[in-house]
């Protein structure tokens, strides 16, 4: 998780430096542009003022707002990043938590946690064998404790529980049409 989490902290850098090497270029292309600009309607008496010189001007101020434009969306969204890895992290440490929570309320021995732990992550009986350095029956017979503990029977049910508290009080109803019932709402009470 650590190296995928530090592979795309690369790929977020090396997106930046892009974005700043393109908006170099697009400032140097502009102040050249300007540059020429200020020197045609320095150099041409104001009568003979062609239509280049007008399309160059536009170009120009063109160039500059959508520099701007792309500097200032660049911006926002870099704000945003910030705030949705600060709101991730939050919910991270809010689920891992709330796992430790769960975890200790059921009373798990040390392997039985282990074995919880991956398989929350998703690891399969044969994998979690093979990195605990047990057989599968064990990890069958951990996995049954594990259920009991907990009060479920299946791993979709024990996510469940994990994530049932930290979406408690969620208003789950945003987004719904008027017409469907929310959920835990019946029919009879939505009519």
């Amino acid at each position: 998780m650590k190296r995928k989490s530090a592979n795309s902290g690369d790929r977020a850098k090396l997106h930046r430096r892009m974005f700043l090497l393109a908006a170099v270029l697009q400032i140097g292309c502009a102040s050249l542009f300007l540059a020429d600009v200020i020197h045609d309607w320095y150099e041409v008496p104001r009568h003979q003022i062609s239509l280049h010189i007008w399309l160059e001007t536009g170009g120009v101020i063109a160039l500059a707002f959508a520099a701007g434009l792309s500097l200032h969306e660049y911006l926002l969204l870099l704000r945003r990043n910030m705030r949705m890895e600060m709101a991730l992290d939050a919910a991270s440490g809010a689920f891992q938590n709330t796992i430790e929570r769960h975890l200790d309320a059921w009373q798990l021995s040390p392997a039985e946690r282990d074995v919880a732990l991956l398989s929350i992550k998703g690891a399969t009986i044969p994998e979690i064998a093979r990195m605990r350095g047990s057989r599968e029956g064990t990890v069958k017979a951990q996995n049954a404790a594990i259920y009991r503990k907990a009060g479920v029977s299946s791993r979709a049910e024990l996510i469940s529980v994990l994530i049932e508290e930290l979406i408690e009080g969620m208003d789950v109803t945003v987004g719904t049409p008027a017409s469907t019932p929310a959920i835990g709402e019946t029919l009879s009470q939505s009519a």
